[in-house]
């Protein structure tokens, strides 16, 4: 199901770059997707890590999500820097990721360092190292409202 899935979407990215749709060339690009889908999965790399799709569902309510809280967060940062006395005050904090996968712990990282302000700095297991650019920015990802977000999305 997995190299299935992989073929559809390598199909339909193919599709959105081509900009052609002629008969040949969507032969051609249908051809190409399954014989790179077949390949990668003789090679292995379509495991649940490799090609997430179980992650779908949750990721249709996580990305907006992570949408508008990079926004309001962007929105933050912006007053910061243009405040005449540039109220900044770095922060390392180190949190504890709930996820249990790998995935899941790479989405709460690169979900951190997505968000203007914070920035995943180090990884150690499940111990993420944050830096902030002010204290309130490290008290909003210990109060764990992310992390939370992140475990419902892997469990979806």
């Amino acid at each position: 199901m997995r190299t299935v899935s992989l073929a559809c979407f390598l199909f339909a990215f193919w599709l959105a770059l081509s900009g052609h749709y002629t008969p040949m060339l969507i032969t051609i690009g249908a051809v190409c997707a399954i014989l790179c889908a077949l390949v990668a999965a003789r090679v292995g790399v379509t495991e649940t890590e490799g090609h997430p799709v179980h992650l779908l569902r949750g990721a249709i309510t996580y990305w907006p999500w992570l949408a508008c809280e990079i926004a309001k967060s962007g929105w933050a940062v912006t007053k910061i820097i243009l405040h005449p006395r540039l109220p900044i005050s770095p922060t390392m904090t180190v949190v504890t990721a709930s996820p249990r996968t790998a995935p899941g712990i790479v989405t709460y990282a690169n979900s951190i360092t997505l968000t203007p302000g914070t920035i995943t700095v180090g990884v150690n297991g499940n111990q993420l190292t944050v830096h902030a650019l002010v204290r309130e920015g490290a008290d909003d990802i210990e109060a764990g409202g992310m992390d939370a977000r992140v475990t419902r999305f892997e469990d979806a």
